[in-house]
């Protein structure tokens, strides 16, 4: 899954051949029908996955022990390190790299994108809500609003790292992006 996964997200869904996915995981194609269903089958198992695993990461992000602005810090400085690699240039996030323009036509992979981003928000909810108990946000903070700065910047950092920003500019970035949240 996570060759299939790769190929799909160097190319996208539609640049992607069967011959690719055969060659990226050493099946030949009628053993990926056999195990994956069809092509579209297989990109959505692997948003699914990767959907869960961005959840995952970010549930690990936030639990960081620190004050509202380190946690930021440490939860970007993880996405750019995931979202570059120990690549040239990035590839940035799979769901945002590749989903987004299939989501305009594919209800099934805009649902995907739509749930993972919603799931996101909330633990980004959750984390900013603590931030106000902790006083590290003001009783006041409109935490709808900073929950979608927050993770505007995430989304952000993904597309300037698919677009070839430096690790440094991204670093930058983030830095900017924890600092705007916490006033």
């Amino acid at each position: 899954m996570a060759a299939a996964r790769d190929a799909f997200w160097e190319a996208g869904y539609s640049a992607t051949s069967l011959d690719d996915l055969a060659a990226a995981t050493g099946m030949n194609r009628p053993s990926l029908y056999a195990a994956f269903g069809d092509k579209h089958s297989l990109y959505l198992a692997a948003l699914k996955g990767q959907a869960e695993g961005m959840l995952a990461a970010t549930r690990a992000g936030l639990a960081f022990r620190g004050d509202l602005k380190a946690t930021l810090a440490n939860f970007y400085s993880r996405a750019v390190d995931l979202y570059i690699g120990d690549r040239d240039s990035g590839r940035g996030c799979f769901l945002v790299g590749t989903a987004l323009a299939d989501a305009v036509s594919d209800v099934e992979v805009r649902a995907v994108l739509r749930e993972s981003f919603e799931q996101m928000d909330t633990l980004m909810a959750e984390r900013l809500q603590r931030a106000v108990v902790d006083g590290d946000l003001p009783a006041d903070a409109d935490v709808p609003t900073l929950t979608y700065v927050a993770m505007s910047a995430l989304h952000g950092l993904a597309i300037r790292s698919r677009a070839g920003f430096s690790r440094e500019a991204l670093g930058r970035l983030a830095n900017a992006a924890a600092t705007a949240v916490c006033g």
